[in-house]
């Protein structure tokens, strides 16, 4: 009895310590002296096979920033003031951007894999996206990020099984979120 106690200790303690490590990521060293105030989110490159994916990835970012004292810029405003300032074969460089909606910084962000897989009992979802923000003022790479979040879920009928998949889809699209800009600095200056 000892011994399972131990083990379910162990596991556990494996787990936590598994959930609270840091993402690796890459930030200029003097991020905080930039005042980056404005960043605009252009939509999303999707690799995967999920088309609405991409807006959601997007409108979850645009929230995220938010919460982290960024102003929100919606995604339609972008693509609007983009399609009126840019011509068709213009490429649209950071500081291109910068100038058609003024703002400090450009995040891209890449969809890698956004995919639900089902087995006989079982379910994953996954998802795996980059961001990488750049200076509207230089074109630099101020910070880049790459995270991918999976989730299994059981049950004893298929129906079940892609019920549960379904549920937790918004949630792990959240978390890779999430947790990637938890690497990136709160807004400054506000």
């Amino acid at each position: 009895m000892k011994i399972v106690r131990s083990l379910w200790f162990l596991s556990a303690l494996i787990f936590l310590i598994g959930c609270a490590a840091k993402i690796p990521h890459v930030i200029v060293p003097d991020y905080d002296k930039r005042l980056t105030k404005l960043i605009v989110v252009m939509p999303v490159k999707n690799a995967s096979e999920d088309p609405k994916a991409a807006d959601m990835l997007r409108t979850n970012v645009i929230e995220e920033l938010y919460f982290k004292g960024y102003p929100r810029i919606p995604g339609k405003v972008v693509d609007e003031r983009l399609a009126l300032g840019a011509s068709g074969s213009e490429s649209l460089t950071p500081q291109r951007i910068g100038e058609l909606l003024n703002v400090d910084a450009v995040l891209f962000g890449t969809l890698h894999e956004s995919k639900q897989g089902r087995g006989f009992l079982f379910a994953s979802t996954v998802v795996e996206a980059e961001f990488e923000l750049r200076s509207a003022k230089t074109g630099e790479r101020l910070w880049r990020v790459q995270h991918r979040v999976s989730s299994r879920n059981f049950g004893f009928t298929s129906g079940r099984v892609a019920l549960k998949s379904a549920q937790v889809y918004e949630s792990v699209m959240q978390e890779v979120v999430s947790r990637a800009l938890e690497t990136l600095p709160d807004a400054t200056g506000y």
